[in-house]
């Protein structure tokens, strides 16, 4: 057996109704806490006003970017917090561990920004952070990243590291009925997403397998199920749990060309992070098979595409075609639009192709695209 490492939260609270016990979690974990929020503080007033700290309220409007968690770094010194927990989607939850990871280490996040930054190797452990998640997506709950916009660079790039894993991750299926239907197609599709990248990703191990493949089930018995009925709590919990299952495999077996795409398109143009991984997932899938297809040792990979598209479609005997599309025809029932819609332009594509080609994302991906190759997913994509 290939060895092999696996870390994640130290801890993961599952199950309906469970966000009422942050208080409580929060009370063993410091004194006096930094919360992050969504652009709306007031949907979680009940929760914020149950804590039994003094709590400081950082509200996080978009994506997050360099001088975001720099602010949030600020806000956390004034308050004097000694623990730091995130209410909300993965841009709140990522702007979470930034600060966290920087109350921990000191500087600045350029200081430890990989590609764009120094990628100064983070050594000590963050302040203590809890996440909670209010959308089923990101998994960045168990993740050892946060993603940054640098507008400077026109990418996005991540501070990563394993003592970046939140200390805790609360998921509470509840908290994400209220989730608008596009909020829910485009964070479902990255959920699905990264599921399949680490099942397929030359660094799975046996652990992320499991983890891949039970992704993978939730999302097809749940994904369209959500986005039909928004208040469907089994569908919503299938979701939750693709999510969380899906952040543990890619922090531990890494995820591929989707996702080392769609870090440049929203560097680039104002995509959603879920938006560019719906629109790439299908051609990805079409150029990764074709290489494997071609090569010596791809069997391996293709048989593991097969068993994505069987899971996906339910049909044991599917073939790796059918998988395909399954896929694109979620992304048309999700209703998501294609990236043209967002301003990503085909004289975008040599740049977004040339930049995603040294991605660390790539390192995961079962076969070597060229330039060429991510340049057609591009335009299939746009």
């Amino acid at each position: 057996m290939t060895p092999f490492e696996f870390a994640t939260a130290g801890r993961i609270l599952v199950g309906n109704g469970r966000a009422a016990e942050l208080p409580g979690v929060l009370a063993g974990m410091g004194s006096r806490v930094l919360v992050c929020t969504g652009a709306d503080p007031a949907r979680n007033a009940q929760l914020l006003a149950e804590l039994r700290m003094p709590a400081a309220v950082f509200a996080v409007a978009g994506e997050p970017t360099v001088d975001l968690a720099q602010a949030g770094v600020a806000a956390a010194r004034e308050h004097g917090a000694d623990v730091v927990a995130a209410i909300g989607g993965g841009s709140v939850i990522d702007t979470g561990k930034a600060v966290a990871m920087l109350l921990g280490n000191g500087g600045d996040p350029l200081d430890y920004l990989e590609v764009v930054g120094q990628g100064r190797k983070i050594t000590k452990p963050a302040a203590p952070f809890a996440a909670v998640p209010t959308t089923a997506g990101t998994g960045a709950e168990v993740t050892a990243n946060a993603v940054l916009a640098a507008p400077a660079h026109g990418l996005k790039a991540s501070l990563r590291s394993p003592l970046m894993i939140p200390r805790v991750a609360l998921v509470d299926p509840e908290l994400t009925v209220s989730c608008p239907k596009p909020v829910t197609a485009a964070s479902g599709m990255d959920a699905l997403t990264q599921c399949l990248e680490p099942y397929v990703s030359v660094r799975a191990t046996p652990l992320t397998d499991g983890l891949a493949r039970e992704g993978l089930r939730r999302a097809a018995a749940g994904l369209r199920a959500a986005f039909a009925d928004g208040r469907d709590l089994a569908a919503r919990s299938d979701m939750a749990m693709c999510s969380l299952l899906g952040g543990m495999a890619l922090a531990n077996a890494k995820l591929g060309a989707v996702h080392g795409l769609a870090g440049v398109i929203g560097g680039t143009a104002a995509v959603p992070h879920g938006v560019a991984c719906a629109a790439l997932l299908a051609p990805v899938v079409e150029a990764n098979v074709r290489g494997l297809r071609s090569a010596p040792d791809g069997q391996p990979a293709l048989a593991r595409y097969a068993e994505m598209a069987a899971i996906l479609t339910g049909k044991p005997a599917a073939a790796v075609e059918d998988g395909i599309a399954w896929i694109r025809d979620t992304v048309g029932l999700l209703e998501i639009p294609r990236l043209a819609a967002f301003g990503l332009s085909t004289q975008d594509v040599d740049d977004v192709a040339a930049k995603a080609a040294v991605s660390s994302s790539m390192q995961g991906n079962p076969v070597v695209l060229s330039t060429d190759d991510l340049r057609t997913i591009l335009l299939d994509a746009i």
